[in-house]
């Protein structure tokens, strides 16, 4: 674990500063009957309050950057974490493993390990226990989507040695997120989770199918003209909920391609129609 204290000069106002530290996510593989020979690592992005003020515990979000399974984006870890942190919410990280480096469930071991981090040293960081949200994009969002689908099964639990409780994430918040495995899925992210137990376990990471009762409170985006992850990847997941009653915002929004983040040439793809998706999320997140 590193640490270290920095200023951030967003619009956080002259009198806040962030931390950033690094932590070693360990998981034992073995457990979970797969390899693992990654390093996964959460980084945290901590907002500090002021000396004069003591702020109500913050709202936190563990972000799982997208990127097939094959690696993790850049423009979707980093960039998301300081626009929410500025917006006031205490934002973390996910480096976790891809292709080659471990196969289901070891991504899903790593941020489930991670969300029970963050709540367990929740009054450290000053983070709401009850407001942890896990924030996905492409196969980051089927991550994130697993950990809400299968925070209460034994196969996620046990090789942790955690109650359910611990990693029970509060919301989530997808993007453009790969989720079936059927005929509109993006087929390399599930080549590339599964491995060689591809057909065992095709079925059962077809999120849409999954969805229960107990699948928390969901914001889900996507663009209609998305080639690459179709927009009916979302469409199956929110008929899931509806079918479930779990309370759903969606926005499908007309233009874009596939891994916009941002929607900002700060992210390199701008699309003024979907530029506002972290104001729309950010009131999500407040409603919770």
């Amino acid at each position: 674990m590193s640490r270290i204290p920095t200023t951030y000069r967003s619009d956080m106002g002259k009198d806040d500063s962030m931390h950033y530290e690094t932590f070693d996510i360990s998981v034992d593989y073995g457990r979970a009957g797969v390899t693992g020979t990654g390093n996964p690592r959460l980084y945290a992005y901590l907002r500090d309050p002021s000396p004069e003020m003591a702020p109500p515990p913050r709202p936190a979000i563990v972000i799982c950057p997208g990127g097939g399974y094959y690696g993790t984006s850049d423009r979707e870890a980093e960039p998301i974490a300081l626009r929410f942190l500025a917006m006031g919410f205490q934002c973390f990280v996910l480096r976790y493993t891809t292709v080659g480096q471990s196969s289901f469930p070891g991504s899903l071991l790593e941020l489930a390990a991670s969300v029970a981090l963050v709540r367990g040293r929740a009054a450290e960081w000053n983070i709401n226990p009850n407001r942890i949200v896990v924030m996905g994009f492409s196969a980051g969002g089927h991550l994130a989507a697993s950990l809400g689908v299968f925070w209460n099964r034994e196969f996620v639990t046990a090789p942790l040695g955690l109650k359910s409780e611990d990693i029970r994430p509060n919301g989530m918040i997808l993007g453009y997120p790969v989720i079936t495995s059927g005929e509109h899925a993006h087929r390399d992210s599930f080549i590339n989770l599964l491995g060689d137990r591809y057909e065992e376990n095709l079925a059962l990471v077809s999120l849409e199918n999954q969805v229960s009762a107990d699948t928390p409170p969901t914001f889900l985006w996507h663009t209609w003209e998305d080639t690459c992850v179709p927009v009916e990847n979302s469409l199956l997941f929110a008929g899931a909920l509806r079918r479930s009653g779990v309370p759903l915002e969606m926005h499908i929004l007309p233009w874009g391609c596939h891994g916009l983040s941002l929607a900002t040439a700060e992210t390199n793809i701008a699309v003024d129609s979907c530029k506002n998706w972290p104001e729309w999320a950010e009131r999500w997140i407040r409603e919770l």
